[in-house]
């Protein structure tokens, strides 16, 4: 059951990833990017990205530590 959540949920993120450009309208000409432009852009982005694994690193230390303590509970209520 788990691997078909796993499947389902990285369709999902595909089709997110790809789907927003897809059926994007077509962009207004618009003035090429500064050098202040691109260099925010890159400042936020990098942001994004470290946010992005820091989250994940803590997500998975907290699963691994977690998962021991969680799965003898869910024995002790069955009594397994």
């Amino acid at each position: 059951m788990l691997k078909k959540a796993g499947i389902v949920a990285g369709a999902a993120a595909g089709l997110m990833m790809l789907g927003g450009t897809a059926f994007a309208a077509p962009a207004a000409h618009t003035p090429d990017p500064t050098f202040g432009d691109a260099y925010a852009t890159f400042i936020e982005g990098g942001g994004a990205l470290g946010y992005g694994a820091a989250s994940l690193v803590a997500g998975a230390y907290t699963g691994i530590a977690t998962t021991p303590a969680l799965i003898a509970h869910s024995l002790e209520h069955h009594g397994h």
